[in-house]
């Protein structure tokens, strides 16, 4: 993603590819037992599954996901990669993906840019523009007071909060990013979301509609491909709004 939107419509556009989301995360939740099958000793496998919650995924289908991961079930074997190119407007443009099949996915990623005004390019060629790091979303409700929030991820190593009109976003750094998790976990805080992500360090504003409506679009059609666990991009515009 680029900019945060609200959390509205970060929302809406979580509810509109749910279905899409149970196939997403089924798969990331398989990668991630890999490294064991008890999310208490795997912190990647407890992120994966509370993720897979949040949209509501049934408890069978993660139990079903978990022991492919571990074995204990025949599956698919997926490997990770991402992929980098330019939108329309110039924007950057990320796409992390789980794929048992690399030549169908990077079929689709070439197919996905050139259709919409984009250039998918090499390893490297935009990813010198963002930073990994942590970020935490945490609503703003009556009962979370900001100087005691950021009392506790500070004390657990985060490096920045900003504050939104609706939440505040915690960013940490790749290193620090389970202390805090944990913390605000033990402190009472409900995370609406939590993550490792691509942060743009330059930006781009796209220069006409045009360019907007076909990353928009772009976007959108490679968020529907199951093969797509997320997507990242540098413009200033939030790209979930209508």
């Amino acid at each position: 993603m680029g900019r945060h939107g609200t959390i509205a419509g970060r929302k809406a556009s979580q509810d509109s590819k749910r279905a899409a989301g149970f196939t997403k995360y089924s798969r990331a939740i398989t990668v991630a037992a890999k490294g064991g099958g008890d999310p208490d000793y795997n912190f990647s496998l407890k992120h994966a599954i509370e993720k897979a919650k949040g949209i509501n995924m049934p408890n069978d289908s993660i139990a079903r996901a978990v022991k492919k991961g571990t074995g204990e079930l025949a599956g698919e074997v997926y490997e990770e990669e991402s992929f980098e190119g330019y939108g329309a407007g110039g924007v950057a443009v990320i796409v992390d993906i789980l794929t048992d099949n690399k030549n169908r996915t990077t079929a689709a990623m070439k197919h996905a840019f050139d259709k919409y005004g984009g250039n998918l390019g090499v390893r490297g060629c935009v990813s010198y523009m963002f930073e990994r790091k942590g970020i935490i979303i945490i609503e703003k409700t009556d009962t979370v007071n900001e100087n005691s929030l950021m009392e506790t991820a500070l004390e657990a190593g985060m490096e920045d909060m900003i504050n939104y009109e609706d939440s505040f976003e915690i960013q940490t750094s790749v290193d620090d990013f389970n202390n805090v998790v944990e913390a605000l976990i033990k402190a009472g805080y409900e995370l609406l979301e939590s993550d490792i992500e691509y942060v743009p360090s330059m930006d781009i504003t796209p220069e006409n509609d045009y360019d907007i409506k076909n990353l928009k679009k772009m976007i959108d059609i490679l968020e529907e491909n199951d093969d797509v666990q997320k997507v990242y991009n540098n413009c200033t515009i939030d790209l979930n709004e209508e």
